[in-house]
């Protein structure tokens, strides 16, 4: 995050548009968690200006990711595809498409670049593919921003202990998705 913050700072006039391309990138990378760029935005922009730059940024990363992967990736099937949430989703269209993709956005534990994938793989059109999102991303998006400010009040105790909670979690996860794997 401190990468992200001096960047911006040293953009001077230009540093919103550094932030939205920041935002866009780790949107089409779309395995690098937005809660980065949050935290940089909040930490320099403050609260509310933040919130709203990472806002728009999103949206800007969630259509530009749509429309390359869109373009790009579509004899790409990865395994998440197997999914059947995933699965509805590239077959609907139209209003069942707008839903789907609102109910998927408003779900924390689904990574947003697998819904841009999904849904830029599916008969979804461009411009319902963006109202579900500005609409999903809102709710998501102020959680993560209260909880960014939380984390950058407390103390560096508080912070560690969050750190290598995170830490312990993914150690299981992965151990434990090792071990199926093994299994199968």
């Amino acid at each position: 995050m401190d990468f992200i913050s001096e960047a911006l700072l040293s953009s001077g006039p230009f540093s919103i548009a550094v932030s939205l391309v920041f935002n866009i990138l780790i949107s089409v990378l779309g395995f690098i968690p937005s809660v980065f760029i949050t935290a940089a935005n909040i930490s320099v922009f403050g609260f509310e200006k933040g919130l709203i730059l990472s806002y728009i940024g999103e949206i800007a990363g969630a259509v530009v990711s749509f429309w390359l992967y869109r373009k790009g990736f579509q004899k790409l099937k990865p395994k998440f595809m197997k999914n059947r949430w995933v699965k509805k989703l590239q077959k609907s269209q139209g209003f069942h498409a707008f839903w789907m993709i609102l109910m998927l956005r408003l779900l924390p534990f689904i990574p947003s670049g697998a819904i841009n994938l999904t849904a830029a793989l599916s008969k979804t059109g461009m411009m319902i593919f963006f109202l579900a999102t500005s609409i999903g991303k809102l709710p998501a998006l102020l959680v993560e921003a209260y909880s960014v400010t939380q984390v950058l009040k407390a103390s560096d105790d508080i912070r560690i202990v969050l750190i290598l909670l995170i830490l312990l979690i993914s150690v299981v996860y992965h151990f434990n998705r090792n071990k199926k794997k093994e299994r199968e």
